[in-house]
């Protein structure tokens, strides 16, 4: 098939209302907010100058497990997602409205006196 006429049927099943299957667009949402987490922990990491080793240590993984994580290859579970936090020295926000995620961390307030 000429790419032309892929082209052409491509839109034609979108001007004829074609969706995307359910499946697919829950897998899409999953892959979105993992990525979006792995970038919020990677941004605070390098925030905080630690290295995925030094953030394993502070959080009880293993180095892998931070990788892993950061490379949107696993989603963790909430108890690991506070542990990240308390080792991130952050609050973290997860925000999910239909087709926009938005995954934070928050740096805890220190005192200056």
């Amino acid at each position: 098939m000429s790419h032309s006429r892929w082209k052409s049927l491509r839109e034609r099943k979108l001007t004829a209302g074609f969706t995307e299957p359910e499946d697919v667009a829950e897998a899409r949402q999953e892959i979105r907010l993992s990525m979006a987490l792995a970038r919020a922990v990677f941004e605070r990491r390098t925030e905080l100058g630690l290295t995925q080793s030094e953030l394993a240590a502070r959080a009880g993984l293993t180095q892998a497990k931070v990788s892993r994580i950061e490379g949107s290859d696993t989603v963790p579970t909430l108890p690991l997602l506070s542990r990240l936090a308390q080792a991130l020295d952050s609050s973290l926000t997860i925000a999910l409205d239909d087709d926009k995620t938005h995954v934070s961390f928050t740096a805890h307030k220190t005192d200056a006196a």
